[in-house]
Order: structure tokens, then C-alpha cells, then sequence
């Protein structure tokens, strides 16, 4: 039988990293607009919220290797097989590219030993010892230097692969009507009148 929707694992871990994903934007924006303790207090936040949604996109790679995806439709054109592969595969290389660059930036800052990883109480994620032993100037360039890169890799996600997705989404839903959305969203299904 050919499977018609992802398995209960993928699409639970697909919407817990969307609900991550989001949190962790929001607290990055409203970082932006503070100083002080409270924007450290924040980015504490924002810190383990984006090694999570590492490690979470590295079990749903996994998982694919495991449990792969259902098919795509034969209906859609083969334009659409290559946007859809290729907006899949991005996401995962960004999902895993954003926090790297995060933990990297943090791992070169001053004060990693003031203010580390802490993953939410439980432990502290450990810094990447070769950026924390640089020379304090060559560390502190690293530091920017990554941290540029991080927003640039975020915002690549935030206005273009979220967008590019959803639309995706839309689209299917609602002027294909093809039934794809259902495969990540299975109340969503179109009832067979046949049966």
C-alpha cells in the first residue's frame, strides 16, 4: 500500500521545529530592541531553542533515512518536484547551518564562561574550544564575523524559505486542491466519496 501522509514522527517533529523556529525569531527580534540584562536574559532563551532545533533537524534527517516521505503526486510538474525538493533540502542544510553559526559566535564571545549554553537547566552545551581559546582580538573578530553570518543565514530562512514553503502549502490547498497539505496535516484529508 502506498503510504498517503508523513508517519506521526515526522510530523510531530516537523511542527515542533516550526513552533521553535518561530519562538526563537521572536526572541531574537525582541533582542534587538533591548540592553543590558534583559537582553541577555532573552538571548539565554534564544540560545537553547536553536541547539534544540539542531538536534531536532538532524533526528528528522535521520528519521527521512528511516521512514522516507511519502511520494509526490504524479500530478504536479516536474518544476514543482525540483521547488519542492529543493525548498526541503535548503531547510534542512539552513536548520543545522543557523544554530552552528550561533553556537560558533557564542563559543567566540568574551563571555561564554559568564553566560554559557544553558540548555534550559538541565546542563550546559559546551562551547567549540578552539574558537574560545583564540586570542582575545582575533576572537572577538571571529565573533562578529559569525555572528554577521548567522542573521544572514537566518534571514534567508525567515523571508525566504518560510515564505517559499508556505506558499507552497497554500497553493496546493487551495487552488490545486490536490490533497498534498494533508500529508502534513491528515485532518486536512479529503474524504473518497467512492467509499
Amino acid at each position: 500500500m502506498t503510504q498517503t501522509r508523513y508517519s506521526t514522527v515526522a510530523i510531530l517533529l516537523h511542527w515542533t521545529i516550526a513552533a521553535l523556529l518561530v519562538w526563537t525569531v521572536l526572541l531574537a527580534w525582541q533582542a534587538e530592541d533591548l540592553k543590558g540584562a534583559a537582553k541577555i536574559a532573552v538571548l539565554q532563551l534564544h540560545k537553547p531553542i536553536g541547539i534544540t532545533i539542531m538536534l531536532l533537524t538532524l533526528l528528522r534527517i535521520v528519521w527521512r533515512f528511516v521512514k522516507p516521505a511519502p511520494p509526490m503526486g504524479d500530478h504536479l510538474k516536474p518544476w514543482e518536484k525540483t521547488l519542492a525538493k529543493s525548498v526541503y533540502g535548503l531547510f534542512y542544510i539552513f536548520m543545522i547551518a543557523v544554530p552552528l553559526t550561533g553556537w560558533a559566535m557564542v563559543s567566540a564571545s568574551a563571555l561564554i564562561q559568564q553566560y554559557p549554553i544553558d540548555m534550559f537547566g538541565l546542563f550546559d552545551w559546551p562551547a567549540i574550544t578552539p574558537l574560545y581559546e583564540l586570542p582575545a582580538e582575533l576572537r572577538h573578530t571571529r565573533n562578529e564575523q559569525l555572528e554577521d553570518v548567522h542573521k544572514l543565514l537566518a534571514k534567508v530562512i525567515i523571508y525566504g524559505l518560510v515564505p517559499l514553503h508556505i506558499l507552497g502549502a497554500l497553493k496546493h490547498q487551495f487552488l490545486d486542491k490536490d490533497n498534498e497539505l494533508a500529508k502534513m496535516i491528515p485532518f486536512l484529508a479529503k474524504k473518497d466519496p467512492a467509499a
